[in-house]
C-alpha cells in the first residue's frame, strides 16, 4: 500500500506536470485555429481544425527565413563559445594565478547584466566595421553573455577530474593540445553537452540584441514574430503556429543532452 506521503508527492508532481504543460498545450491549440475561433471564446479543441497558419509560416520566405538565420546565428555562437571557454575553463580549474578569483566572477557579472547595457556599444561598433544585419554580429554579441556561463559550468566538470590524470598523459609523452582533445574533452563530454545546451538557449531566445543588430538579411524569428501585432490588431492564430515550431529546435536539442542535464544537476552546476 502506497504511503501517504508518497500519494502527495504523486499528487504535487502532476499538478506541477499539469500546470507546466498548459501553457504549451494552449499555443498548440491555438495554432490549429482561426483568428476569429480564438477571439469568438472560449473551446478546448479546434473547431474548426485547420492547418493555414503553419503554411503561411512554412511557404512564406519573410517567415521561415527567420527559423534559418536564427539556426544560424546560433549554431556559430555556441561553437564559438564552446571552443573559447573550453581552454579557458581548464585554466581557472587547474592553474592558480594573480587575481583568477576576481577574474572568474568579472565574467560571471557580464551574465548578469542586462543585454540593453551593452547595447548601444554593439551598435556603434558593428556599424563602424560594415558588421551590421549579418550572422556573425549577433553570434559575436551573444558571446558576451555566453562564454562566462559556458566558463562557469565547464569549470565545475574540470574540477571533479583528478589531476592525476593529466599528469598520467604527460609521463606517456602525449603533448597538452593531444592530451585535451583526445583524453580529457571525452571525460568531460556531459559538462561540453550543458555548456551547448544553455549556450544553445540563451542564444535561440534573446530578442533585444538579435533585433537591434539585424534589420533584413539575418533577421530572426523571434524579431519577425513581432510582425503579427498591426493596426488591424493581433494575429493570433499566426503567432501560435510560429510559438510551436520555435519550441521544436529547443526540444531536439534537450532530447540529446537530457542524460547530460541530469548529471550536471547532479553535480550541483546546473
Amino acid at each position: 500500500m502506497n504511503s501517504p506521503k508518497f500519494q502527495k508527492r504523486t499528487l504535487f508532481l502532476l499538478v506541477y506536470i499539469l500546470f507546466a504543460l498548459l501553457p504549451i498545450y494552449w499555443m498548440v491549440n491555438m495554432s490549429f485555429k482561426t483568428n476569429s475561433e480564438i477571439v469568438a471564446g472560449f473551446s478546448l479543441f479546434p473547431e474548426h481544425f485547420t492547418w493555414a497558419n503553419y503554411h503561411t509560416i512554412l511557404t512564406d520566405p519573410s517567415w521561415y527565413s527567420g527559423y534559418i538565420n536564427s539556426l544560424i546565428y546560433v549554431g556559430i555562437n555556441t561553437v564559438i563559445s564552446i571552443t573559447v571557454a573550453l581552454p579557458a575553463a581548464y585554466a581557472f580549474s587547474r592553474y592558480s594565478f594573480l587575481g583568477d578569483k576576481h577574474v572568474f566572477f568579472w565574467l560571471l557579472t557580464n551574465r548578469m547584466t542586462p543585454p540593453a547595457v551593452f547595447l548601444l556599444p554593439f551598435f556603434q561598433l558593428y556599424t563602424t566595421v560594415g558588421l551590421m544585419d549579418t550572422h556573425v554580429a549577433v553570434a559575436l554579441a551573444h558571446l558576451l553573455f555566453n562564454v562566462p556561463l559556458a566558463v562557469w559550468i565547464l569549470e565545475g566538470f574540470m574540477s571533479g577530474i583528478p589531476r592525476e590524470i593529466d599528469e598520467t598523459a604527460y609521463i606517456d609523452g602525449y603533448s597538452f593540445p593531444r592530451f585535451f582533445i583526445r583524453i580529457y574533452i571525452p571525460l568531460i563530454k556531459a559538462g561540453v553537452g550543458v555548456a551547448a545546451f544553455f549556450c544553445f538557449m540563451f542564444s535561440w531566445v534573446e530578442l533585444l540584441l538579435a533585433r537591434t543588430l539585424t534589420s533584413v538579411n539575418a533577421k530572426p524569428i523571434v524579431a519577425i514574430m513581432t510582425r503579427t501585432v498591426s493596426a488591424a490588431g493581433m494575429d493570433w492564430a499566426t503567432l501560435a503556429a510560429a510559438g510551436v515550431l520555435t519550441i521544436v529546435p529547443g526540444a531536439i536539442v534537450i532530447w540529446f543532452v537530457r542524460n547530460y542535464i541530469a548529471k550536471g544537476f547532479a553535480m550541483g552546476r546546473v
